[in-house]
This record gives C-alpha cells, sequence and structure tokens, in this order.
C-alpha cells in the first residue's frame, strides 16, 4: 500500500500541474489517493482529501452529479470506519436521500446508498432502523436482481447478521439457510 500511495501522490501531481485542481480528472486522482489511505489505515489522511473531495465535486459538478453522491458515500464511510458514526450517518442519509431522486430507488446506486445507510445504522446500535431497511433491501434487490445475484445474496446475509445482532434467532437461522 505504501507504494501504492506514492505513485497515487505522482499521480496527482501530475493531474494538478497537468490540469489544475478542478479538474474531474484531478479529482478522480485525488479520490484513488484517499481511498488508498484509506485502505492503509491512514484515516485521517483519508478523510481530509474525501472532505476536500466533496467540497470541490459539489462546487464544480453540482449537488447531483453521481461523482458527488459517491464522494460524499466514500467519506462517510471514512468516517464510519473511524469511529465518528454520528458525521457518517447525516451523510448517508443525505446520499440515500439524495439518490432516490436523482437515480430511481431501483438503481444500483440506490440500493447501496441504503445498505450503507443500515450498516452505519446497525454500528450505531440503531438495530430497528437497520433492520426497516435491510428488509427493504432485500426486498428491492429480490425484485430488481432476482434471488441468485452476488448482491441479493449478500443483502440476504446482512439482514441475517441484523437479525442475529437483534436476538432474532430463527429469522437469522432462516436467512443464513437460504444464503448458504
Amino acid at each position: 500500500l505504501e507504494a501504492a500511495i506514492d505513485l497515487f501522490a505522482k499521480n496527482l501531481t501530475y493531474h494538478e500541474q497537468a490540469f489544475g485542481p478542478d479538474n474531474p480528472n484531478t479529482l478522480a486522482s485525488r479520490s484513488n489517493l484517499a481511498g488508498t489511505y484509506k485502505s492503509a489505515g491512514k484515516l485521517d489522511q483519508a478523510i481530509e482529501l474525501f472532505e476536500r473531495i466533496l467540497v470541490d465535486r459539489e462546487r464544480i459538478l453540482g449537488a447531483d452529479h453521481p461523482d458527488t453522491l459517491t464522494s460524499r458515500s466514500n467519506l462517510a464511510g471514512a468516517y464510519q470506519e473511524a469511529g465518528r458514526i454520528d458525521e457518517a450517518i447525516p451523510l448517508f442519509e443525505q446520499n440515500l436521500t439524495d439518490c432516490e431522486r436523482i437515480l430511481g430507488s431501483d438503481h444500483p446506486g440506490t440500493l447501496t446508498a441504503q445498505n450503507n445507510l443500515a450498516d452505519a445504522y446497525k454500528s450505531a446500535g440503531r438495530l430497528n432502523e437497520a433492520i426497516d431497511l435491510l428488509e427493504q433491501n432485500l426486498s428491492d434487490r429480490l425484485r430488481v436482481l432476482g434471488p441468485d445475484h452476488p448482491d441479493t445474496l449478500t443483502a440476504r446475509n446482512n439482514l441475517a447478521d441484523a437479525y442475529r445482532s437483534a436476538g432474532r434467532l430463527d429469522e437469522a437461522i432462516d436467512l443464513y439457510e437460504q444464503s448458504l
């Protein structure tokens, strides 16, 4: 990862010099570096870049651009991983609302936003909200993707995990068996 960080940092420097700081390719390069920092566990550096990227993409591309939605989700995920769940949840909530409005309720990005918010709720101990959202997510994925799609299988397993966390073991076991 250190070698990747060095390469992504050099790539970002090149993009900033060649295209300027506001070019979409520069923003993508900055996002790649931030994601690599996150993968390496360098969450402070990742969060700093993700925050800057979100501000820049909102200013340059607008709040409704798909890259802006991705940036908001990336920042929320980094906050969650850093234990800053109170900052992550509002971003995940905004992202789901915006994805539903912009992409539609059946879009894969919206289904992912739904799952991400549910995971954040679960991390915050808000199991009832997580379960409600995960039940909806599984229902939506079954309808849109079908029962055998890998994302549907993951959604089923995520709901089973939430049921298990809530002590609803019979329901969890049933879903785990279906997944298996």
